[in-house]
């Protein structure tokens, strides 16, 4: 009987110590967890300089349509999803490798995934769609990006840990200005700090 008890008392700290290793949930502007597979808009803290987030064509093409800024604050862009690579896990967590996906329709034929491009003309990574959702790994390794705490607000990296094996690049996901259009971009000084809105 004691040997039960003790083995019940072993599992359940075990199951606190696991709880408490995971990362902190990510939060609304409510309080409350973000989960997976639900649809919130992702606004920016600082007023003033454009609104949600949003598709747009770039340049000359009207395809594939990058991730940026709407031009008005007053817009909440498009809603987005959130799919963990666990996709069983429903609360979404700081640190912890996403697929980000707007949830509507694009004029082009293919997926509203983010991924990160290289785009020539002003010689940087950008975030666009297209990308794959879910299959961790060397083949979608440019299709995961984190969430993480920035302040009392939130910031998106990309530095995935989807591909154990795979060189990846480790940096913030900041704006850029182009022809007047505000594109999410790797940046090395200024992270575009954002909270979450429910859909």
């Amino acid at each position: 009987m004691e040997t039960t008890h003790l083995s019940f008392l072993f599992i359940l700290i075990s199951a606190a110590a696991a709880a408490t290793d995971a990362p902190p949930p990510v939060l609304d502007i409510t309080g409350k967890q973000l989960h997976s597979g639900a649809d919130y808009y992702i606004i920016p803290v600082i007023r003033g300089r454009g609104g949600g987030l949003t598709i747009a064509a770039t340049g000359n093409e009207t395809c594939p349509l990058d991730v940026a800024q709407e031009r008005y604050e007053v817009k909440n862009g498009l809603p987005l999803s959130f799919r963990p690579t666990n996709a069983k896990k429903g609360v979404i967590r700081t640190s912890t490798d996403h697929n980000i996906k707007f949830s509507a329709a694009s004029i082009c034929v293919q997926s509203t995934v983010w991924k990160l491009h290289f785009d020539e003309s002003i010689q940087n990574y950008t975030i666009t769609t297209g990308g794959a959702e879910g299959n961790p790994g060397r083949e979608t390794i440019s299709n995961w990006f984190k969430i993480e705490k920035y302040d009392d607000d939130y910031k998106l990296v990309i530095c995935p840990t989807v591909c154990n094996y795979c060189k990846v690049i480790c940096k913030e996901v900041g704006i850029v200005v182009q022809d007047g259009l505000r594109r999410l971009a790797l940046t090395d000084s200024a992270p575009f700090k954002f909270m979450f809105k429910k859909a």
